[in-house]
């Protein structure tokens, strides 16, 4: 028990969260970083650093991301049936840093191969997985993409945190 207990958390109906305060108590919380990658009606990749990843299920296999309904990428993902999740590693923060970029060719000179599901794969991810959507859900100013993970492989190596609106690594 806490020797200085906080009051409950019970709004007037009447009261809203300041978004800004919103998104400050949600940056407590540290979180892997990811790339979401799919190949787009026109043919090119296209991907997105996310963090709002998660999984869902064991049986079967349930991930969720969510995307921002204005981001350049959600049409792309509306528009398939698969995409990929990449998590990456303590090393790729440029990576992270250049797929949160606007207005630019993400994928230019970042090495990449397609993976069984034909998704981009980002060379040196901790983690690739291969999604197949099953639903996507209304979520505020986001769409939340629930998949299936079809096909999955892991690497050795320690992962790129956010903690606070900032990059970490472990101790």
């Amino acid at each position: 028990m806490s020797s200085n207990p906080m009051p409950p958390c019970v709004p007037s109906p009447a009261q809203t969260v300041d978004s800004a305060a919103f998104r400050m108590a949600c940056g407590k919380f540290a979180t892997g970083i990811t790339i979401v990658t799919v190949i787009g009606p026109d043919g090119l990749p296209h991907g997105m650093t996310v963090n709002s990843f998660t999984s869902v299920s064991l049986d079967p296999p349930l991930v969720l991301v969510c995307i921002d309904r204005k981001a350049t990428i959600c049409p792309k993902l509306q528009a398939t049936e698969c995409f990929g999740i990449n998590v990456l590693a303590e090393n790729q923060r440029d990576l992270s840093t250049h797929f949160a970029r606007r207005g630019t060719d993400r994928f230019e000179s970042v090495p990449w191969i397609a993976g069984e599901r034909g998704v981009p794969l980002i060379d040196g991810a901790l983690a690739h997985y291969e999604c197949e959507v099953t639903r996507v859900t209304d979520g505020g100013d986001h769409l939340i993409f629930i998949a299936e993970v079809r096909h999955l492989q892991c690497f050795e190596g320690r992962p790129l945190l956010y903690f606070a609106s900032g990059y970490e690594t472990l101790p």
